[in-house]
């Protein structure tokens, strides 16, 4: 039986198990030995990590042939134009290559769980949020789009991978879904 647990991975703590630097890791929230990362968040980024017991599976998550999409709620500084979001659809140029097109929006804002620590807001700048879909998985490939376009990222939250969501799960907590093989 194939195990998949989808973890609300809180702001500050490494997508994997051990670290010789002694920061927070998912051995502090997860102790089943047998999961294993399908995929990486950024320690400063949080939301949804998936986790499964088979390695058939996580390829399947995180291999770019297979298309598994990924939702991404983006609060970002600045007023969004509507030709900053239009570069997402054309595919934006980053340091790696072009990106595939993405989808991008503006959002409403969310009711999410605070952060600790805040993000930083400076009095006079506005925030928006974003709504961003991608089909690849590259480092920290959300910040770089958002960067190249002059929309520096406060908060990054994965709300969806595939079919899997976020919905109903506090930060730190998991649920654990089993799928016939």
């Amino acid at each position: 039986m194939t195990r998949v647990l989808l973890f609300n991975k809180p702001y500050n703590v490494l997508s994997q198990f051990t670290d010789q630097a002694g920061r927070a890791t998912l051995k502090d929230y997860i102790t089943d030995p047998a999961m294993r990362v399908a995929g990486r968040l950024d320690r400063d980024s949080e939301g949804l990590l998936v986790l499964t017991n088979t390695g058939a599976l996580a390829h399947k998550i995180t291999h770019p042939d297979r298309h598994m999409t990924k939702n991404y709620w983006v609060q970002v500084e600045g007023t969004p134009q509507p030709a900053q979001l239009d570069e997402f659809a054309a595919g934006i140029e980053l340091n790696d290559g072009v990106c595939k097109p993405a989808k991008c929006q503006l959002a409403e804002p969310h009711i999410l769980w605070p952060r600790n620590p805040p993000i930083r807001e400076r009095r006079n700048i506005p925030t928006a949020w974003l709504s961003i879909t991608l089909s690849e998985g590259r480092n920290r490939q959300v910040r770089r789009m958002c960067a190249a376009v002059d929309l520096p990222v406060l908060r990054l939250i994965r709300y969806r991978v595939g079919s899997w969501t976020l919905d109903n799960i506090r930060p730190g907590a998991y649920r654990v879904l089993l799928l016939s093989n």
